[in-house]
């Protein structure tokens, strides 16, 4: 029988960015550094986001007693976002900001510790420059309820990582090989 209040979700096939898995970083001030990487989930993959949509139903039911005070909030805040539609904190919609994007779901996962991360045949990946905004692979991640100063909802958390195959780099990076051609 299936868990109905399963958080954690193994995504499909998805593409990676804004990759940060060699060493933690800090996003903001007196903000613990930690590993992290955007996920980009086509829309194409309902199972994977039927899968994230119940994972994100399930966190905030656990929390409803823990961080809601006994009652869900009339809106779930959530990390999951359509890149088409959503906006960034500024009103710019994301896949016009990042046109990579357009057709995904996208989500930002992040965690204090290291992820695992293996290659298809779920081989160790000990070069984890191997690993880059572009690639493609999936993800293990953990939904969990938050209530930060009356700020509540529902957040991810990166578990491991499988790199699956390679892909156009993202963020305009280029190889010496393609700098230095003639």
């Amino acid at each position: 029988m299936e868990n109905s209040l399963n958080t954690k979700v193994v995504t499909g096939k998805v593409r990676f960015s804004f990759v940060n898995i060699m060493e933690p970083k800090a996003f903001g001030e007196g903000q613990p550094p930690k590993y992290s990487i955007m996920l980009l989930i086509p829309k194409s993959d309902v199972g994977t986001v039927d899968r994230i949509r119940k994972a994100i139903a399930a966190a905030a039911e656990k929390g409803k007693a823990t961080k809601f005070g006994g009652k869900l909030p009339v809106v779930v805040k959530n990390t999951f976002k359509d890149a088409d539609v959503d906006t960034n904190q500024d009103g710019e919609v994301f896949a016009d900001i990042w046109d990579y994007t357009k057709n995904h779901y996208i989500i930002n996962v992040s965690s204090k510790n290291p992820p695992q991360v293996v290659d298809k045949d779920r081989n160790p990946i000990l070069d984890l420059t191997e690993v880059y905004s572009g690639c493609y692979g999936r993800a293990s991640i953990n939904f969990f309820a938050y209530n930060n100063n009356g700020n509540k909802g529902v957040s991810a958390g990166l578990g491991n990582i499988q790199k699956l195959e390679d892909g156009e780099p993202l963020g305009g990076f280029t190889t010496a090989e393609q700098d230095f051609a003639d």
